[in-house]
């Protein structure tokens, strides 16, 4: 990550503790994010304000648009000022204080004259897409214009494009899995998969444990499922000098139907590769260079 550079976050702001690292590690850095939520944007700016101050959030551009269609992308408007004067203390269970936004702020509209194709930004030299959004695109073409758009968007002196991918036997059927957690339960619902049109649907669920609540269908998602050489070829159609590969191997779902927290082989290292043999479950981290 260059001094002086920009992150942009295309598609998903789930990715808040990358966006926020890359602003406070360095007062020349500058974020840009883009989303089709305005919730998630929204979101962000509320829980975070207390953790980069004003100074942060006068280096952060938030979009409201489409990946597909980014120009078009509305900008966020929020007064920084605004939000750290609604900040109060809280005090924690421990005794410790933290700090909280007001619920009854309204932290961010579009302002309609300002889009991105109207505001000089500056070329970014990474661009992120997690939590697996490339599997909302459920058509090639769809997929290369959205490459391409990144491509554009990126420096052309060592820019990098990173997005994540999962995959093996496991994710081809119907599956659930379960994460206990102190305060709640956490499930990942996985429907039947259409082999022909590589299709799934992702549902997210929560049990609440102090009140005694779910919160099913939290998130749910149809999904494409890319395969990792369908990606490269995309990335390549689209223009990227070279697309590599680091992978790890996650533990066999059969076993861990129900985990406590994240379960074993968190620290379990990625590693670039060349060739991987197939699993009952892995996950990928896909780099594009310019």
């Amino acid at each position: 990550m260059w001094v002086g550079g920009c992150l942009s976050i295309s598609k998903k702001i789930f990715v808040e503790p990358l966006f926020l690292e890359w602003i406070r590690s360095n007062s020349r850095r500058t974020a840009v994010g883009l989303d089709l939520d305005l919730e998630a944007l929204n979101w962000c700016l509320e829980k975070n304000i207390s953790r980069v101050g004003a100074d942060g959030y006068s280096r952060i551009s938030l979009f409201h648009g489409n990946v597909l269609q980014p120009l078009e992308a509305k900008l966020v408007n929020f007064e920084p000022q605004e939000l750290i004067s609604n900040i109060t203390l809280q005090e924690g269970k421990d005794g410790s204080e933290t700090c909280a936004l007001e619920s009854t702020v309204q932290v961010g509209s579009t302002a309609d004259d300002k889009c991105m194709k109207s505001l000089p930004l500056p070329p970014r030299d990474i661009v992120c897409a997690f939590n697996y959004s490339c599997c909302c695109l459920h058509k090639r073409a769809e997929l290369v214009l959205y490459f391409k758009h990144v491509l554009d968007a990126l420096s052309k002196k060592g820019g990098i494009f990173v997005m994540d991918l999962y995959g093996g036997t496991s994710s081809e059927h119907k599956l659930r899995l379960q994460r206990r957690f102190a305060n709640f339960t956490y499930v990942w619902e996985q429907a039947e998969f259409d082999v022909v049109e590589r299709k799934t649907r992702i549902s997210l669920h929560f049990l609440l444990q102090k009140q005694q609540k779910k919160l099913r269908h939290a998130f749910s998602y149809s999904w494409r499922l890319w395969s990792l050489p369908e990606i490269k070829d995309c990335l390549e159609e689209a223009g990227f000098r070279s697309v590599h590969f680091w992978l790890r191997e996650m533990p066999d779902t059969e076993e861990i139907r129900t985990t406590e927290g994240f379960g074993e082989g968190r620290d379990v290292k990625y590693e670039e590769v060349k060739s991987f043999q197939q699993q009952d479950a892995w996950n990928a981290y896909i780099v594009g260079v310019v």
